[in-house]
């Protein structure tokens, strides 16, 4: 198979709403990203505090840096700086504060990468795959997918808040399923997370590497404890 690249844009959007689809092979349905426990807890009992929560990670916490690392990674792609491009996906690949985020990120991006290598061949992708493979580092999906969006010509101002709003998605489908929270509730919660998720995309392209962290301790508290939560329905 030959290396595929898009000539008409609406095709390109047309195939990253391919790899944000729920339908995507990668299992995010299974993981809560610390949701479970926080609910359990109490911190999240409704709309309203679902939104918040979701905010506060995507402004301050882990949703930042899955941010940050993919406009690096659509910013090395694009200038085809393998040298770059690779200091991001090491960083991106240890860059997580428990261990179940770990696992998130490790598994859907393993299973984002070897999908997209055998159905869009590329050869950023391919590189990718043999340095992380040399260097013994699992691949994280904002990198994956930062990479895709560049080689196929996806603007960055749609790529990026396009991953975002399927994190958020995600989430949000998790919280309907864990709270007395009906799909209408779903959806007025992502109409209110919008504006966050294209301000988020916004400051993300203001950032380098070194402005990377967290904030959002209870966010990653709530991971901690999912680890030994007794009764699960998520695997994080």
């Amino acid at each position: 198979m030959t290396e595929e690249r898009c000539e008409c844009p609406l095709q390109a959007v047309l195939r990253q709403q391919t790899w944000l689809s729920p339908a995507f092979p990668t299992g995010a349905y299974s993981y809560s990203h610390g949701l479970e426990c926080a609910i359990e807890a109490g911190h999240i009992h409704n709309r309203e505090t679902l939104v918040d929560w979701l905010e506060a990670d995507l402004c301050y916490g882990s949703g930042r840096n899955e941010s940050i690392f993919f406009h690096q990674s659509w910013l090395a792609a694009s200038e085809d700086d393998r040298s770059r491009l690779l200091r991001v996906a090491e960083l991106a690949a240890v860059f997580r504060s428990t261990s179940e985020f770990a696992l998130e990120s490790v598994q859907q991006g393993t299973a984002y990468l070897a999908t997209l290598r055998r159905v869009w061949r590329d050869h950023s992708l391919d590189w990718l795959s043999d340095m992380l493979h040399k260097l013994n580092l699992p691949p994280a999906v904002a990198v994956v997918l930062g990479i895709c969006a560049a080689t196929h010509g996806i603007p960055v101002c749609l790529a990026l808040p396009a991953f975002l709003q399927s994190i958020v998605a995600n989430l949000v489908n998790a919280g309907v399923r864990l709270l007395p929270l009906g799909q209408t509730d779903g959806q007025l919660a992502l109409a209110q997370l919008e504006n966050v998720v294209l301000a988020a995309s916004g400051e993300a392209t203001q950032a380098t590497l070194d402005d990377l962290g967290s904030a959002a301790f209870m966010v990653d508290l709530s991971s901690m404890a999912h680890e030994t939560q007794y009764t699960r329905l998520f695997r994080s």
